[in-house]
């Protein structure tokens, strides 16, 4: 009934992250949920946002919409989007995977974290884990590889069959969603300018970009007006960039600027839920439309859960074209000791859990 877990009680810095031996166990709910006994997980820069409480209240309005739990609270909670393990249990609904198969997942974040034994997902959001890859090495792309898919292919209209030729500047492209993002562009036969600072120019080369731009040495908006304009930019960054980011696309063309940096969510915690959506949206329409009017396209991108997604994402995987970048690897005991590593930013790909040693 029982199971370990790594769960914070309240939201603030890493002393809030408390190992524990009885966490409830999950149960299946809903015919189309299994649970998967976790291998290995994988930290995200959101568990860091939501160990500090960010997002806190659209999150809790999607645990529970109608505010029928009166009382009970979002904690313990468990953090960790990412998993690579092996279906446990199925529910009566679930035709597609059956006990003991090999499975990834990322797990959206209003439900119960993978920095646990246990996890339960719904049957749509689990895939078949590449063949290729062991569950250490698996565990460091579902969340960052969703991202990017919803930003290129989703939100981008991008695909296999249109991207041969495009020119694509990703911003910040040596964090997970990076690393990721220039792989599957050229996988899809792009030419890619990639973002990053000089220390991981090599690492970021290496996975395919054609031109690589420090964005310490001088100023990265006169360096990135000397070359031909852009199809498609990809924005992890956020900040400024956005001022002056969208001039440097073709006009009238079809280009298209997308970024994962979104208010949505701090809207919501400062402003409510009715207000924060209302605010959001009056925010990206406005922009939208200021931007359609100079020739360009602009949209928000957020991730999204998909197994069929992933499915995708493990054929390229299996066939060599996209390769998970890991920074470094803990053991489950070391969990405070991963966030920490995160914390400190600068990462080279990915900060990884072993669950099972």
């Amino acid at each position: 009934t029982a199971m370990p877990s790594w769960v914070i009680d309240r939201y603030g810095s890493n002393e809030v992250l408390r190992f524990t031996r009885d966490m409830m166990f999950p149960i299946i709910h809903f015919p189309n949920e299994v649970i998967i006994k976790v291998h290995a997980a994988s930290l995200n820069p959101i568990d860091l946002s939501m160990r500090s409480g960010y997002g806190a209240t659209a999150l809790n309005m999607k645990r529970d919409p109608l505010k029928l739990k009166t009382g009970e609270t979002e904690f313990p909670l468990t953090l960790g989007r990412d998993v690579s393990g092996v279906i446990m249990e199925c529910g009566l609904g679930v035709s597609y995977f059956k006990p003991g198969d090999e499975v990834w997942a990322a797990i959206p974040p209003w439900k119960q974290g993978t920095l646990s034994e246990f996890v339960v997902a719904s049957g749509n959001e689990v895939s078949f884990k590449p063949k290729c890859l062991s569950h250490t090495q698996a565990a460091a792309l579902p969340y960052v590889g969703l991202t990017a898919w919803s930003a290129l292919n989703q939100v981008g209209g991008l695909n296999q069959s249109n991207c041969s030729g495009k020119r694509i500047l990703i911003l910040g492209a040596s964090g997970g969603v990076g690393t990721f993002a220039v792989q599957l562009m050229k996988a899809w036969n792009a030419h890619v300018t990639a973002v990053c600072s000089h220390d991981a120019s090599t690492l970021v080369k290496k996975l395919g970009a054609d031109d690589v731009i420090d964005y310490k040495s001088g100023n990265l908006e006169e360096q990135l007006k000397t070359l031909p304009l852009f199809d498609f930019i990809l924005d992890n960054v956020g900040g400024s960039t956005e001022k002056w980011a969208l001039d440097l696309l073709k006009k009238w063309s079809g280009a298209t600027y997308v970024t994962l940096v979104t208010p949505f969510l701090i809207n919501m915690d400062k402003l409510g839920v009715a207000d924060g959506m209302l605010q959001t949206g009056v925010t990206v329409g406005s922009k939208t439309l200021k931007h359609l009017l100079k020739g360009v396209h602009y949209r928000w991108a957020f991730f999204m859960p998909s197994g069929p997604s992933l499915d995708e994402i493990a054929e390229l995987v299996d066939s060599g074209k996209i390769q998970p970048v890991i920074d470094e690897v803990f053991s489950f005991s070391e969990v405070p000791k991963a966030f920490l590593k995160l914390e400190g930013g600068h990462a080279r790909g990915k900060t990884v859990i072993n669950v099972v040693s």
